[in-house]
């Protein structure tokens, strides 16, 4: 059996680059996002309401990703997020410094 891990237990800012690289995949609603994560992660990270939608919140807010109102494949109304182009270059810079973080922080762990 595999750790969860909730939103609260990732390193600040974590779960908003999850978000936008997410979204490289294209366009999709919150429950979309986090079906994708939860997937992807073979279980491990498992993102709620009270955690996405802060977030999403946060990267509209920023200019990171756009919203519009659309019909989910279960004809329900939800709202569904892209990533724009000021997006696409935060999540540049942002994954860069994750990838250097997590350099350091294997070198460590192998000494």
């Amino acid at each position: 059996m595999g750790v969860t891990n909730q939103p609260q237990d990732l390193l600040p800012g974590t779960l908003d680059l999850l978000v936008l690289q997410t979204l490289q995949q294209g366009r999709m609603h919150g429950y979309g996002i986090a079906q994708y994560l939860r997937t992807k992660s073979q279980d491990v990270l498992q993102v709620g309401e009270s955690s996405l939608y802060p977030a999403l919140q946060r990267l509209l807010l920023n200019g990171w990703v756009n919203a519009e109102w659309g019909t989910s494949d279960n004809n329900r109304r939800a709202r569904y997020y892209t990533l724009t182009a000021v997006g696409r270059k935060h999540l540049a810079a942002e994954r860069a410094g994750f990838d250097q973080l997590f350099a350091a922080i294997r070198r460590v762990l192998q000494a």
